[in-house]
């Protein structure tokens, strides 16, 4: 698919590696809706973007209803719809059995409804529209990039709950990229280790530090922009199906 036809809606896309994804693919001549729940957030992004090339759909990903209803509208404004990037997610960080006792479940139930969930039902109501779309290359007719972590492989200690919502993204990816086959729709995930995100924004600088030691090279945070790149050069090469990148400096995470 060539950049500058994509017609991209992206989930988490008013900051950090969502709004990198946005920034890259408008930069290229692309258009995007960014689905997201922060409003003064959505309003600076667009205002950054241009009311040209980005809309602002507040949007509850683990709403069927809401997710169809925007989809729908998302794809008026953009002209048509190719493409779904889901970086919408939430740490849901926890043990347990931690000092208060063990886990709600209520916690272990809202990160895997907004990390697994969400990023399933927002691609499957897209999907239910690029199959209607005229083949391109190869008899493509859209691109949905999932984003997982590097979590869903080694999880910490304190991560059960991340760590499961990612690993079903992981799991999920290839069999619905071999259903969703016969659509001309590929389906791919990447997987990130440890970027530049607003969340590593308020860790004090020696954690910081500590964290890009841990990275064997470049032993450094990833930036934005690298994640943004990949999901590009994915959109662009229709070969790529089914398979899930890790992005991460051959970083593992250690227990804790």
């Amino acid at each position: 698919m060539q950049l500058d036809h994509v017609r991209a809606v992206v989930t988490g896309g008013v900051s950090g590696l969502g709004f990198a994804v946005a920034q890259h693919l408008v930069a290229q001549g692309g258009k995007v809706a960014l689905f997201d729940v922060n409003d003064d957030k959505g309003a600076a992004a667009v205002a950054e973007l241009g009311q040209a090339n980005a809309r602002y759909f507040k949007t509850d990903v683990t709403s069927e209803a809401g997710v169809a209803a925007n989809l729908a509208a998302a794809k008026e404004f953009l002209g048509g719809l190719n493409t779904v990037v889901n970086c919408a997610g939430i740490l849901g960080a926890g043990r347990v059995l931690g000092k208060e006792g063990s886990m709600p479940l209520s916690q272990f139930q809202t990160t895997v409804m907004v990390n697994l969930i969400g990023s399933f039902n927002v691609s499957k109501a897209a999907a239910e529209l690029m199959q209607h779309n005229e083949a391109g290359v190869d008899g493509e007719r859209g691109v949905i990039v999932n984003t997982a972590s590097v979590a869903a492989y080694e999880g910490q200690i304190g991560q059960a709950a991340y760590s499961a919502s990612k690993g079903g993204v992981v799991g999920m990816t290839l069999p619905m990229a071999r259903e969703l086959a016969r659509f001309g729709i590929r389906v791919m995930t990447v997987a990130p280790g440890i970027f530049w995100t607003p969340m590593v924004d308020g860790m004090p600088e020696s954690v910081q530090q500590s964290l890009a030691a841990s990275i064997p090279f470049p032993s450094r945070l990833g930036k934005p922009e690298e994640f943004a790149d990949l999901v590009a050069y994915i959109l662009r090469n229709t070969y790529l199906n089914g398979e899930t990148i890790r992005l991460d400096g051959a970083t593992r995470l250690a227990p804790k």
